[in-house]
């Protein structure tokens, strides 16, 4: 087994809340050293955001994790000086201002660049970095309810519905982790410098939406609110149980959809015209959906998951948190980890993804505390005790 796969890489982080932090927390969790670029005496937002485990935010034990935390008053030019001191050391700055601060503090990706050529410059946005929405404030409930996401979200008698959690926020972190990756290969094995890369929020729900924008410009059909259905292939539902648990069924493929079927109706069944073929149960979605509802609402949960299994139909329950924690596939892969934090003791969150058997992530701390490496930084950017002493009574760091 290798050594952790990053290790080399320095990244700084002047990034907020979930989708900028996100990809230092995907990159942290393989050795890049992260070095979050925070105001004094505030921080990012997510120190004071959502529900708390004892004292500390539970958001910002998750995205703070394994990264060293600075407080630098870019406002002022001691401040600014020390940033562009760090930038020389980094390897990529990941940043989430709302577009046009970063240059109001004379911190263009062009001014970084000029300090390091080989910098890579990646800037998180709800609606990039261009457009006559770029300056306007967004978050990712507006990305995706601008992404089109949102309208095709929920049932087609009710409004549409938002994610209850950061669904854009963390797949641009994804977008933006990759994308950073692939800059500094181009980097170390062609071009030897840097660029920047526009992300925006927006754009990445866009992009996981499959063929759904082609299909509207290319035959002028609004998709439309279907719950948990799908327009192309049936059955695909979620059905209450006889003990009152829900039960997720795909029938996506057609030799799953014909197992489904055989085994809720038999032979007889698949041979019934309205749902031989693939086309046909698409179809008559709402007959067969009645049927398979009917067949599951007179079993409870654990039959009907034994029977699906038997059958090798794709079919499984849908679990509660507490049912995520007490399930035996999830203990045995070891899906969440235990870390110890010093203020809020024993947290569980969920290990690093994805599984890598030469060089695995790993997690060495949760959220630090807010400039918990200040100091340590600055003496290895040459900063004297004097220096940093001055500057923290003065409000710099």
């Amino acid at each position: 087994m290798g050594g952790l796969l990053l290790s080399k890489l320095r990244i700084v982080e002047l990034a907020n809340v979930v989708a900028g932090p996100s990809v230092g927390k995907h990159l942290s969790d393989f050795g890049a050293e992260v070095i979050k670029v925070e105001l004094p005496g505030d921080g990012d937002t997510a120190r004071g955001m959502g529900e708390f485990v004892g004292d500390r935010s539970a958001w910002w034990l998750l995205i703070g994790r394994n990264k060293r935390s600075v407080t630098l008053d870019l406002k002022q030019p001691r401040g600014r000086e020390a940033l562009l001191r760090l930038i020389e050391t980094a390897d990529a700055v990941v940043e989430s201002f709302r577009p046009g601060v970063l240059e109001r503090l004379d911190l263009a990706p062009e001014v970084m660049l000029e300090v390091n050529p080989r910098l890579v410059v990646v800037r998180v946005s709800a609606f990039g970095q261009t457009g006559p929405y770029s300056h306007r404030p967004g978050f990712g409930t507006l990305a995706e309810a601008f992404s089109g996401l949102t309208e095709i979200s929920g049932y087609p008698d009710q409004p549409p519905l938002l994610a209850s959690f950061a669904l854009a926020d963390e797949v641009a972190g994804l977008f933006a982790t990759w994308s950073l990756l692939a800059a500094l290969y181009h980097r170390d094995t062609e071009s030897g410098v840097g660029q920047t890369i526009d992300v925006s929020l927006y754009e990445s729900v866009l992009s996981i939406l499959g063929p759904l924008p082609t299909l509207y410009k290319a035959n002028g059909v609004l998709p439309q609110r279907n719950g948990s259905r799908l327009t192309f292939s049936s059955p695909r539902n979620v059905y209450r149980t006889r003990d009152g648990h829900f039960f997720a069924v795909s029938g996506t493929a057609p030799s799953a959809a014909e197992t489904v079927v055989r085994l809720v109706g038999g032979e007889a069944l698949l041979s019934d015209q309205r749902f031989a073929t693939h086309e046909a149960r698409s179809q008559n979605a709402e007959e067969l959906d009645a049927i398979v509802a009917d067949w599951i609402a007179l079993r409870d949960a654990a039959e009907v998951d034994r029977l699906f299994q038997e059958a090798g139909a794709a079919g499984i329950p849908v679990l509660s948190m507490a049912d995520v924690f007490s399930d035996p596939h999830y203990q045995a892969r070891e899906t969440f980890v235990s870390v110890e934090d010093p203020e809020a003791g024993e947290v569980s969150i969920p290990a690093p993804v994805p599984r890598m058997d030469r060089t695995p992530g790993r997690i060495a701390h949760l959220g630090p505390s807010l400039g918990h490496d200040t100091e340590a930084v600055l003496a290895e950017l040459g900063y004297t005790p004097e220096e940093i002493a001055a500057g923290a009574e003065e409000g710099i760091w």
